[in-house]
């Protein structure tokens, strides 16, 4: 979709805080409500807009250990990915999964209590899918974190 400063001033609103409706949009950028609900509902349409969602401080709710778990697998058959992906999507404490390229293929971010939170997964994990290689990270501390997509890269002036 090609968007233009409006759409990108619009996203850059509602990404820094969810709650805003189009009328309070409309009121930040000075712009008439229909013509804000109208671009939201376009970016909504096309994808760019995936959902809205609550962000919720893992801490408070119990989940005070995160951990980066590096894979390597010695399988590279669509069955064993299509099992390996199955697996991910039955363990809700695995957050993030990113296939890499390089010397690991899979980075899994985990969210669990504690390191038996964690033996738990890494349990539940390899009973499902053969694993080559599994090791991994505990966070000591969050530098930086933020669900803002950095958006100068989306604007295309429309013509």
């Amino acid at each position: 979709m090609a968007m233009d400063r409006t759409d990108i001033r619009i996203l850059e609103l509602i990404q820094d805080n969810g709650n805003l409706n189009a009328a309070e949009v409309a009121r930040r950028l000075d712009l008439p409500q229909t013509s804000v609900w109208r671009r939201i509902a376009a970016l909504e349409s096309s994808g760019v807009i995936r959902s809205r969602v609550t962000l919720l401080d893992p801490e408070r709710i119990g989940l005070g250990a995160t951990a980066f778990v590096f894979i390597r697998t010695s399988q590279h058959e669509p069955a064993w990915l299509k099992r390996f992906a199955t697996a991910l999507s039955t363990i809700p404490e695995i957050v993030e999964a990113h296939r890499l390229s390089g010397q690991t293929d899979y980075l899994l971010k985990v969210l669990v209590p504690n390191i038996r939170g964690y033996n738990e997964v890494y349990e539940r994990l390899i009973e499902a899918v053969p694993l080559y290689d599994v090791s991994s990270n505990f966070s000591m501390d969050r530098i930086k974190e933020t669900t803002s997509m950095p958006l100068r890269y989306a604007l295309v002036e429309r013509i």
